[in-house]
């Protein structure tokens, strides 16, 4: 099986809520699809959102790396050489970790599908099945409240409460959801980097004091701070979870030497694609950290892929935020995962298993 071309599209879904963070506000899903094409017929799918404040990856950029960089190192490549490809795609040029996970996502697709299996079997197996979280975007109180009660009568036991916009609402945010689904659901929060580290220690005594029991707190100072990081680790009794401070295993490496936090949250347009949420997941292991398999603002497509990871890594990935399907009105995506509410499940198809994509816009040449 031989890479024969790759072609780019624009995917477009609308949100059911505007999904509001400390750091940005997005009514629509746009994402760059992927599309590997083979000598014998077969296509691997991927997906790249544009998330500029985060991993700095823009439409044009992610379109520019993959047409003027990646692609013309793969075409005509040997998908069975897995290992050699990922070392191509990841060399081809610095950082632009999300156009980089989009391609690898479709050539571990097109692997999968070579040897008939699917993807979660040939990364070491496991229950194709796991259960995500819901996010509850930042906002007024009682929209926040009432969000939360709709995600619990939707059957989600777990929900990721954004906060980080101001320290005292937020307190009065987290303790309005807590009384109103206590006993139902757990609350992870995530400040988005919003707090200095002060400040995220004054709000978690102070949630704690009122009686609320927190699941974890993900990434509560900035992404460079872990010092700060450290600094909240070791005075609250909720456990931190790091997300944009690592976006690869040089990061965790430092993380773990610093003893900056307790949770890894793995995205794949973080770190690059499959095989370093791989290493990641496994370095995270040898050294008893707990890891969460999240994303950004995708579809079934590079979330699939994710799943994928998290099931055959789930005695390390034990934590599961992979809602960006579910945020959107409905899914464009024929096969690959079925997304039932909190409930993801994996079918037996080869590689991510997905059949095709509506809606999907050809990006020209």
């Amino acid at each position: 099986m031989k890479i024969t071309d790759i072609q780019l599209g624009m995917l477009r879904v609308p949100l059911k809520t505007p999904f509001r963070t400390a750091l940005r506000t997005v009514h629509q899903v746009e994402d760059i699809v992927v599309q590997v094409h083979t000598d014998t017929g077969h296509v691997g799918h991927g997906e790249a959102p544009p998330t500029a404040v985060i991993t700095g990856d823009t439409h044009g950029s992610i379109v520019d790396a993959i047409r003027h960089y990646i692609a013309p190192a793969l075409i005509g490549q040997e998908v069975a050489e897995l290992d050699r490809l990922t070392r191509v795609i990841q060399g081809a040029l610095e950082k632009n970790t999300s156009a980089k996970a989009a391609v690898e996502i479709a050539v571990y697709d097109l692997w999968g599908q070579l040897h008939q299996a699917p993807l979660y079997a040939l990364l070491g197996g496991g229950l194709p099945r796991v259960t995500t979280d819901l996010t509850i975007s930042v906002d007024g109180i009682d929209k926040m409240v009432a969000d939360a009660i709709d995600a619990v009568g939707r059957g989600y036991t777990a929900l990721k409460v954004k906060v980080g916009k101001d320290s005292a609402v937020d307190i009065e945010r987290v303790k309005a959801i807590h009384e109103a689904v206590k006993g139902r659901a757990s609350l992870r929060l995530d400040a988005n980097q919003g707090w200095t580290a002060r400040q995220a220690v004054r709000a978690l005594h102070a949630i704690e004091d009122a009686g609320v029991s927190l699941e974890l707190v993900e990434q509560p100072v900035k992404a460079h701070d872990l010092e700060g990081m450290r600094y909240v680790t070791e005075r609250v009794h909720v456990p931190v979870m790091a997300d944009e401070s690592v976006f690869g295993p040089k990061e965790l490496i430092e993380l773990i030497r610093l003893r900056a936090a307790d949770i890894v949250n793995i995205k794949l347009m973080k770190c690059g694609g499959i095989a370093n949420a791989i290493r990641i997941a496994d370095l995270a292991g040898l050294h008893g950290i707990e890891c969460m398999m999240g994303c950004m603002l995708e579809t079934g497509i590079s979330v699939a892929a994710a799943v994928h990871v998290a099931v055959a890594r789930s005695a390390v990935i034990t934590k599961i935020d992979l809602d960006g399907p579910s945020l959107c009105q409905y899914n464009p995506v024929d096969g690959g995962v079925t997304f039932n509410e909190s409930q993801i499940s994996v079918s037996d198809a080869p590689g991510l298993g997905i059949r095709g994509i509506r809606e999907l816009e050809r990006l020209a040449d």
